[in-house]
């Protein structure tokens, strides 16, 4: 059609009232119920205007969009009352529409009225979907409607450039998040991240979030541990002309179950992004012409000041060393033959310099590069190509240090698996959740001789073949696998048969770590190695030890509580010869009986 046609065909469809709504639901993650549903306008089936794109993409060219806008609020208005659904229904319209003088309230409450519905019954969902907004008319247009008792929400936050603006003028009531940051987000720590930091923004503004998108049970199980407190989504409910009052059983079993989602972690050490910038030290500078003498003089007055840069017209052109210095007047007549000379004598003219956005890996690299030079006199930092100070290579180490330390907390480097910040987290997280679980407690037995006898490169594979175990024989949606540091390593088990489970990598680990072994100490079964007294003894090959204790709301409160109980729990199992399970008694974990029912266990156990 041409867009005359395209213009009498939207024409016909808004005089006929030919448009089509349907439904889809939001629900309410806490309650469980259907806390309202979204209006989602369709123009007629057989029409090349059915799809919204093209819908309201035509009206918008002709000038229409208010119109259409009005014509989609009254079929939805007059849909949801004959369906006689509970909750609210969400309306979506242009900025450009709640602007236009036919949405006054009154208009609004004539047309909820008529179907016999209430103001508190109404909320519009605001799209940004246009280059330039009047902020000062739409928040006085927003402020009607709230007097009148309908309240607004921000649609697909995090999608537009000026959603958290648009966000910070109108403060909504509701606020939902674009269905981008909701996909996959159990596998995604920077989504984690970025829906909470959203939540808790929603918090200070006393806004509701509703999660779009939701897919799929996964995804749904972090919504709610993360505190969501609404979600819509196919998984919940498709658009539909006549949609779903309750939700799917699937969903109802993942909100009704005790069981906390597992976070998944970062790769690699973020805090390495850290750039130079945090290094710069505000240092006195001096010009190519400056008297040797002169920088002297500095250096007596800076005795902390490792070096001094050579700057012209705001350009680093050369570094000066403390020691060069020194050097050059250290002998008889050191100042009569260089005082009055330039610096720029004796300054080094190529040194390391890098802007202050450069990485902390990347300039690590620039120093090992530059060679020991680089790190003795330091470097120096510019910003857009002028100096901006001086660093130096004993604070470059230690930053680099300091990341590295703190990023094991949260990832051990050697396995990728979480450290002990993000294990006690989670623990604390099931503690919070009231969750029974069982920590299982993993150690090497034997391990000291062995790196002694084939190397700590050899060591590393045993802790990586014990880490590989551990991830391939857990369930990722429930149980948690931390490493505490060296050969320790701790499950947080959620799944029921984790007793079987754990017996299955005692076994898997006996069998396999035989390939690290030399034959002949396979067939001794064991090796001769200096004990911790220097003697020489005769130890046994690396086995496995598990200390496993049921952790539950009656018995523990504390992270350190059940810590102190697990690494009771691993040094009784350690006085079990070769690999073994021991099981905190006192307390008989759960899914204990699922130990002697196999046949009903997964076939890969």
């Amino acid at each position: 059609m041409s867009h005359e046609e395209m213009r009498l065909h939207l024409q016909d469809i808004l005089a006929n009232s030919r448009l089509m709504t349907l439904l889809q639901p939001v629900l309410d993650l806490v309650e469980g119920r259907m806390m309202g549903y979204e209006a989602l306008s369709r123009g007629p089936s057989n029409s090349p205007l059915h799809a919204p794109q093209a819908l309201f993409r035509v009206a918008e060219h002709h000038g229409m969009l208010p119109a259409l806008d009005w014509a989609c609020v009254r079929m939805a208005l007059k849909t949801f009352a004959q369906l006689d659904l509970s909750g609210r229904l969400f309306v979506n319209m242009s900025p450009i529409s709640l602007l236009d003088a036919s949405f006054a309230p009154d208009a609004m409450l004539a047309a909820l009225d008529q179907v016999g519905l209430t103001s508190s019954r109404m909320v519009i969902e605001i799209t940004e979907n246009t280059a330039a907004l009047d902020y000062g008319d739409l928040r006085q247009a927003v402020s009607r409607l709230r007097a009148a008792g309908i309240e607004v929400a921000i649609d697909d936050l995090g999608e537009g450039f000026s959603s958290l603006r648009l966000w910070s003028e109108l403060k909504p009531a509701f606020v939902k998040i674009d269905k981008h940051f909701i996909a996959d987000i159990h596998q995604d720590p920077h989504k984690i991240q970025f829906v909470r930091s959203i939540k808790q923004l929603a918090e200070g503004a006393h806004s509701f979030v509703i999660a779009e998108g939701v897919e799929n049970v996964s995804e749904l199980a972090v919504l709610k541990d993360l505190g969501i407190r609404y979600g819509q989504g196919y998984l919940i409910g498709r658009p539909s002309p006549v949609p779903v009052r309750l939700p799917p059983r699937e969903v109802q079993a993942c909100l009704q179950s005790g069981k906390v989602s597992v976070f998944s972690m970062p790769r690699g050490h973020d805090g390495l992004h850290v750039s130079a910038g945090k290094l710069v030290i505000s240092a006195p500078l001096v010009t190519p012409t400056t008297a040797s003498q002169d920088v002297l003089k500095l250096m007596m007055l800076h005795p902390d000041l490792h070096a001094v840069a050579v700057v012209d017209e705001d350009i680093p052109v050369g570094i000066i060393h403390r020691p060069a210095v020194l050097d050059r007047f250290i002998s008889l007549y050191g100042r009569e033959l260089y005082g009055k000379k330039p610096c720029s004598d004796f300054m080094d003219p190529d040194p390391l310099i890098v802007d202050k956005a450069t990485h902390m890996t990347e300039l690590s690299e620039l120093v090992v590069k530059k060679g020991k030079t680089a790190f003795t006199q330091g470097f120096i930092i510019t910003h857009e190509g002028r100096y901006l100070g001086l660093g130096s290579g004993f604070d470059l180490m230690r930053e680099v240090t300091e990341m590295q330390i703190v990023a094991a907390r949260y990832a051990n480097p050697l396995s990728g698996l979480p450290g002990n910040v993000p294990i006690q987290e989670h623990m604390e997280r099931l503690l919070t959740n009231e969750q029974t679980f069982v920590t299982a407690y993993f150690d090497l037995d034997q391990f000291k001789p062995y790196n002694d006898v084939y190397g700590f490169r050899r060591g590393d594979n045993i802790i990586q073949l014990l880490a590989s175990i551990l991830q391939e024989a857990c369930t990722p949606e429930l149980d948690f696998i931390g490493h505490i540091g060296g050969d320790d390593f701790v499950v947080l088990f959620q799944s029921l048969d984790w007793e079987v489970r754990c017996h299955g990598m005692l076994a898997r680990f006996d069998r396999e770590c035989l390939a690290l072994f030399n034959p002949e100490h396979v067939e001794a079964g064991g090796y001769h190695s200096e004990d911790r007294r220097g003697t020489m003894s005769f130890h046994a090959l690396v086995t496995l030890s598990i200390g496993a204790v049921l952790v539950d709301p009656t018995n523990f409160h504390q992270y350190q509580e059940v810590a102190r109980a697990a690494s009771e729990a691993k040094r009784m199992a350690k006085r079990i010869d070769g690999s073994s399970l021991f099981i905190d008694q006192r307390r008989m974990p759960f899914g204990r009986k699922l130990a002697a029912e196999e046949e009903e266990l997964p076939a890969a156990l």
